[in-house]
């Protein structure tokens, strides 16, 4: 995405992104989407990897939860997917989550466009053929 594209989607008065600071320092961030007046979609939420186990994804998603309601409202939902941390799905369904429907899709490995590095390395991404 390109910066002016990322203004964009920032600016519109139906998105909001909230951070969680930590001794001055941001710790996690939320985004909500409410372009749909009846509905609110959290586009994204996660902590700074030095603050994950610290019991602050239940306080900052519960945070998420009551902006999200503080509007009328019939229905808040969220996306996740298996490059998410391992505690985000049952996290959710804590929080009063249930999923709604599940399918398998694929995508080009953005090591092999030159996106990201090929040297990037991750337990959820396959390894790439050393070319």
């Amino acid at each position: 995405m390109s910066d002016e594209a990322l203004a964009a989607e920032v600016s519109k008065p139906t998105t909001e992104i909230f951070v969680l600071y930590v001794g001055g320092v941001p710790a996690g961030y939320f985004e909500l989407n409410a372009a749909d007046p009846r509905e609110t979609e959290l586009c994204y939420f996660g902590l700074v990897p030095e603050f994950i186990g610290r019991r602050l994804g239940p306080f900052l998603l519960n945070a998420a939860i009551e902006q999200a309601w503080s509007r009328p409202l019939e229905r808040l939902w969220v996306h996740t997917c298996t490059f998410d941390h391992p505690r985000a799905l049952p996290l959710y369904q804590r929080a009063g989550f249930v999923v709604y429907a599940r399918r398998k899709t694929s995508f080009e490995d953005p090591r092999e466009r030159g996106i990201l590095p090929r040297s990037l390395r991750h337990p959820r991404l396959p390894p790439l053929d050393e070319a």
